[in-house]
């Protein structure tokens, strides 16, 4: 057998555990079936006419999307996009022709430089500079500091790999100040925007408005199917606009994803802000109850998240750790970790914890009795 089928193998078997456990912290989109998810999506809520008619080339409930992101982010228009790749290599390509130059500032750790394959500059001829090779969100110090004139500041918020951090207002203020002095379209990765206001302080408008163009996704938070948008001026949408058609974004129907996103903007929006309360609930909890359990080393972090995912780092082998998850779903049905893997100095293993609508019900007392009978797998 080989490595390829081992690995399948070993999917199928995380994915049988968490889909059987009663009790987890989120549920991962591997877990529906075909038919599970096609039921899902004739019964969630719509605050659209489903007797109008369906969409073509994105008229129709594609269009209704567009109007209510817009409206959402406060901004003059949006567009919808079939993958957040495409949505964020055509800004940052439109940036560039309307600035004149091909240079984007970005932090090394954002999603065009680890996830994207080189898309930035082999599709769309640009280049990138880092104001930072930390693993933290940049400063306005730092993009005061590069050396070279740049068309477009991206920022990702939040910064992922990093462990989905934010900036403070006022630091993510000055980082667009910063910008913006050296004459640069600033351009928001916000493809987790959605519950960032909790840490902001501030309504989506007020950060959005931040920012010259706002990429946001539908299913990374609002558990849609697929998709993204491009938000900000009418003229600069529009533009957008011609560029998805050249990159093949011109889809026929989409009406699908398009449901689905208003869905999760009907039903996933407003409960962001308690998943983040109850991420910090369960983040302290984990922080305690791992340096009660007698392993020699844990971190939780950032200690009090910034949204409803952070990550946890411990000592050991990855593949053990994610071995030890699978037998605690599968004898006790509490899904704790899932995946971990190697990061940071060797020796050391990560995994990225997410609290949706199923950890709401967990207590300090649930964390500590997972994390008690997970440390006794290891």
């Amino acid at each position: 057998m080989s490595d390829s089928d081992d690995e399948m193998q070993h999917t199928a078997r995380l994915v049988a555990a968490w889909r059987a456990a009663d009790r987890t912290l989120t549920r991962s989109p591997r877990e529906a079936t075909v038919g599970e998810a096609l039921a899902g999506l004739a019964e969630a809520p719509y605050d659209y006419d489903m007797d109008a008619p369906g969409d073509i080339y994105g008229d129709g409930v594609v269009a209704e999307l567009e109007r209510r992101v817009a409206q959402l982010l406060g901004t003059q228009d949006a567009a919808f996009f079939p993958s957040g790749t495409m949505a964020q290599q055509v800004a940052l390509r439109c940036w560039a022709g309307r600035t004149g130059n091909p240079v984007v500032a970005l932090h090394p750790m954002s999603h065009p430089e680890m996830w994207e394959g080189e898309a930035l500059s082999t599709v769309s001829g640009l280049r990138v500079v880092h104001p930072t090779t930390g693993a933290h969100q940049m400063t306005a110090e730092e993009v005061e500091a590069v050396r070279e004139p740049f068309g477009t500041l991206m920022l990702e918020l939040p910064l992922r790999e990093a462990g989905f951090l934010l900036p403070t207002w006022e630091e993510l203020q000055a980082l667009v100040e910063a910008g913006r002095e050296r004459e640069a379209a600033i351009h928001f990765d916000g493809a987790r925007l959605w519950e960032c206001t909790v840490h902001f302080g501030r309504p989506l408008p007020e950060i959005a408005g931040l920012a010259d163009s706002v990429y946001v996704s539908f299913y990374k938070s609002l558990g849609g199917l697929s998709g993204a948008a491009l938000a900000g001026s009418r003229e600069f949408v529009e533009e957008t606009r011609v560029w998805r058609h050249r990159y093949g974004g011109q889809i026929f129907r989409q009406f699908p994803q398009a449901l689905a996103a208003l869905a999760g903007l009907e039903r996933e929006l407003p409960r962001l802000p308690s998943y983040v309360a109850q991420a910090r609930r369960v983040a302290g909890a984990l922080r305690e109850a791992l340096a009660k359990s007698g392993v020699p080393w844990s971190r939780v972090h950032p200690e009090e998240p910034h949204t409803h995912q952070f990550q946890v780092w411990l000592p050991y082998d990855p593949d053990r750790l994610t071995d030890a998850g699978l037998r605690q779903a599968e004898e006790t049905g509490t899904v704790l970790f899932r995946r971990w893997s190697a990061g940071g100095p060797p020796g050391l293993a990560v995994t990225e914890v997410d609290v949706t609508q199923p950890g709401l019900s967990w207590t300090e007392s649930d964390v500590h009795e997972a994390v008690s009978a997970f440390v006794a797998r290891i």
